[in-house]
């Protein structure tokens, strides 16, 4: 799979990059990124609070804006953010509303806030680094194009491997498939 984590059509997460250092390993496989963390321990709190303190924002805008910032290098998934938030709750460095769609809307506390102070120099070397990948992989392929590139593969995979196709699936595989093809070729 190079690399890539798949957490359905909808919602899928990857990561792809040659960040060395800091940001983790080396680029090993085309298209994955290989290696260790993103973040260094104690920097993804730092910067998911830091984003809050900036607008009140839900996980999923989260996630966005650190792939952004990232230049589409990396996108955290929902199973790294949402526990950071709790985390980030239960300490008292933020509160949780619920919004119209069952949606958690996040915000700092002034305890959060006071943390942030404490940890002005830190939360800024994370996010120099940020800008740093970001300003490196600005320009490459649109993350969201290579998401969906990779949930297509993988769900054609899982299909492959449930068993043979009748002849009616194939012909709506191929309609399906040709019809995406179509559609990218027109855009």
């Amino acid at each position: 799979m190079h690399g890539y984590q798949h957490y359905g059509c909808a919602g899928g997460r990857h990561a792809r990059g040659d960040w060395g250092g800091r940001f983790g390993g080396r680029h090993a496989m085309r298209g994955g990124w290989r290696g260790g963390r993103v973040f260094d321990h104690g920097d993804l709190r730092l910067l998911i609070l830091q984003l809050v303190a900036e607008k009140p924002r839900h996980g999923y805008e989260l996630i966005k804006a650190i792939e952004e910032q990232l230049g589409g290098s990396y996108s955290p998934s929902p199973g790294v953010i949402y526990p950071t938030l709790t985390m980030l709750e239960e300490l008292g460095y933020a509160t949780v509303a619920p919004t119209e769609g069952g949606k958690k809307l996040y915000t700092v506390t002034p305890e959060g806030t006071a943390f942030l102070d404490a940890n002005r120099s830190a939360v800024e070397a994370v996010f120099a680094r940020m800008r740093e990948v970001g300003a490196a992989y600005r320009g490459g392929p649109a993350p969201q194009i290579l998401r969906g590139m990779e949930n297509l593969r993988m769900a054609l995979r899982l299909r492959m491997a449930r068993g043979p196709l009748t002849e009616e699936q194939v012909r709506a595989i191929t309609a399906a498939l040709d019809g995406a093809a179509t559609q990218v070729e027109q855009s």
